[in-house]
Order: structure tokens, then sequence, then C-alpha cells
């Protein structure tokens, strides 16, 4: 077992292959999520196809069928217990979010250091409570197709979270969650630019989820950076990484809830409220 400063060396080194190649190495976990998402970006595969990825894994397969007979797009009350049927409900896009989810809520948990472990669960549970709002507000406010503010969400802190899946192959840098801190903020955004490109997103998605500015554009938002940043002040979760941003949450929430009229701040997450419950509900664990 190597010590901190070896294996942060070793780490850094990797990295910087990987980036310079163009060819992150992708935790296992995420192998069945990223096969989903080919076959639902290929306009060849049918629902049966897709369907019969989904039922390899019965967590994707539970999950796909709750979010089918969940409140937001079940409002007659007529269930639905089959996976074509349930994918047919929600859409293609919907199954390649709860694919990403699953995915991410075993690599959360599957870290041999608790301290990993419970970093892990509080980056994703904010990256779901982001989600979970910017999906509410894009349908509230009907600016963008709310499932790509809904995946935007889920993906703000990929590159914090591809980090900690690395440090299972270097365990001294989980001795030291502070100074391992830093390293994520050195990483962090080239690393998740790199995931998202190899997950083949749009470039206005990647630019949104890049985009971290204080608030400036119009209101009531309308871009996805806007919703994104706006999702963000929302969240009631925190991220662990996000220190700088804790620190000055409060008096930004403040300021942008002076500058923002009809509807108010209060009024457009007031509004969104419900529906980030009920998502929030169907997507955590």
């Amino acid at each position: 077992m190597g010590d901190f400063h070896s294996d942060l060396r070793a780490l850094s080194q990797a990295i910087e292959r990987e980036l310079a190649a163009g060819r992150l190495d992708f935790p296992t976990v995420l192998d069945l999520s990223l096969r989903i998402r080919q076959a639902a970006d290929d306009p060849n595969s049918s629902i049966e196809t897709i369907a019969g990825l989904i039922r390899i894994e019965p967590v994707v397969s539970a999950r796909v069928i709750r979010m089918a007979n969940s409140v937001i797009f079940n409002p007659a009350g007529r269930n639905v217990g089959s996976i074509s049927e349930s994918i047919q409900r929600i859409g293609v896009s919907q199954v390649r979010v709860i694919a990403l989810v699953v995915a991410m809520d075993q690599l959360a948990q599957e870290h041999r250091s608790k301290a990993m472990r419970d970093l892990a669960r509080d980056v994703w549970q904010n990256s779901i409570d982001v989600a979970a709002w910017a999906y509410a507000i894009t349908r509230r406010l009907r600016t963008d197709k709310p499932e790509t503010a809904l995946l935007a969400g889920l993906m703000t802190n990929i590159g914090q979270l591809y980090l900690i899946a690395r440090v299972g192959q270097y365990p001294a840098l989980a001795q030291n969650v502070r100074e391992f801190a830093d390293i994520v903020e050195l990483w962090n955004p080239a690393l998740t630019r790199a995931i998202l490109e190899e997950m083949a997103l749009p470039a206005h998605m990647l630019d949104a989820i890049d985009y971290h500015n204080p608030y400036g554009g119009r209101w009531p938002p309308q871009s996805l950076d806007e919703i994104l940043f706006i999702a963000r002040l929302a969240a009631e979760s925190e991220n662990p990484f996000a220190t700088k941003e804790r620190e000055a949450r409060s008096k930004l929430l403040e300021s942008t809830k002076a500058t923002l009229t009809d509807p108010t701040f209060e009024d457009l997450l007031a509004s969104a409220a419900q529906e980030r419950d009920e998502l929030l509900a169907v997507l955590s664990v």
C-alpha cells in the first residue's frame, strides 16, 4: 500500500494519460448504463431491444416500472407491470436517466472506504436534488425539455463521483479526505467535460453543466445554464466538495431573490415543489 503522495502521483499520471488519449477508465458499474444509452440513441433499436437490456438488471427494471407508475407519469392511476409498457409511457430518454441513476447508486455504495462511501452518497444525493429541481422548474416554465434538464442535473457532479470511484485503486488517498478534496477541485472540471463528451451529450448541455458563474441572465430563467443555476440554489442537500459555494450560498441566494420578480424566486420554487418532491422520491433509493 502506497502513501498519500505516491498514490496521488499515480492517480494524477493515470488521469493525465487518459485525458490525453481521450479514453477514460470507466467503473464497470457504468457499463450497462452506457449500453442502454447507446441502444436508446440508436434509431434502429426497438422498444423490445431496449427492454431486453433493462431486464438484465432487476434494479433498473424495478425503477423503470416504478417511474412509469409514479404520479408524474401516471396521473390517471392506471398502473403498468411490464418493461415494454413502462418504456412506452415514460419515454426512452427517461430510461437512460434511470439506468444512470442505478449505476451511480451502486457506484456510491461499493467503495471499501466508509469515508469515500459517505462522500459519494452525499455528492450523488446533491446531484439528484439538483436534477429534480431542474426538471420541475423546466416543466413549470416550459422553457426546454424537462428530461434534458433532469439529465443535466444528474451529471452536475459526475467528475467528482468519477474521482471517488478511482480512489479504490489508490487506497492511501481515502485516508485523507481533506487533501482529497483539493484533488477533486483540481481535476473535476477537465474530467467532467471529458466524461460528458465520452457520453456524447449535446454541446449546449455540456456548456450548461460547465457554467458555474453567478446568475446574470433573464428572469424567469430560460436557458439550461440558468435553470441549473437556480436548481443548485434551491437544492436542500449539500455537496461536500462545494465548500466555497456553501459559504457564499446564503448571501447569493438573498441577493438573487432581491432582484428577481414576477414570478418571484419563492413563487417559482413553490409552484415546482410538489413535482420536485415526487420525482425526488422516484429517483432516490
